[in-house]
């Protein structure tokens, strides 16, 4: 892309402002994962634990700082997602008692728009010791609550919504889009 993705404009905004936005509407504290040098000007930066090792590392360092029992999790690159969304995952995780509530698509699980108790920075800790960096991998030793896709449609909610920018040509679509709200 030529650029880090978090820095990408749309709609008026960066993905990182719009994401960081949507996040202070639903969570009490939210922070940037990733590498102060860039993002402290953004917000609260939290820096990996394990650096180098994907999103696994990110979720295991948000998870060792926080204080709040159940951490929502949102990648940067997914700008279809609504604060509806978000706030009917966190009911969903005080109606539960499950580790990781985490919608699940004909495509596989959303790991990265996801509500995860601090107790599974344990599970990524020693998953992360050992090597292994898949955030799914870890799914079968935790207790889960799978929302899927049609759970999801019956709330009013879209496979759409987790669209992830990961290309020029995404990027290209997501701007093209119509069908879903770029605000916050």
């Amino acid at each position: 892309m030529g650029i880090d993705k978090a820095f990408l404009n749309f709609g008026g905004r960066t993905l990182l402002e719009r994401a960081t936005g949507l996040m202070r509407n639903v969570c009490a504290e939210v922070g940037i994962v990733g590498d102060a040098t860039k993002f402290a000007k953004y917000g609260d930066v939290i820096e990996d634990v394990y650096p180098g090792c994907g999103p696994l590392a990110g979720i295991h360092a948000a998870l060792l700082r926080s204080s709040a029992e159940s951490n929502l999790m949102l990648a940067v690159d997914m700008p279809f997602v609504t604060r509806e969304l978000l706030e009917f995952f966190f009911v969903t995780a005080n109606e539960s008692e499950a580790t990781v509530v985490v919608p699940r698509m004909a495509a596989g699980f959303q790991p990265l728009c996801a509500v995860y108790r601090r107790d599974f920075g344990a599970a990524a800790e020693g998953a992360l010791r050992a090597g292994k960096y898949k955030i799914d991998q870890l799914f079968p030793s935790v207790t889960l609550r799978v929302i899927d896709e049609d759970e999801l449609t019956r709330a009013g909610f879209s496979e759409q919504m987790f669209f992830n920018v990961n290309t020029a040509d995404d990027l290209r679509t997501a701007q093209r889009s119509s069908s879903f709200p770029i605000g916050s």
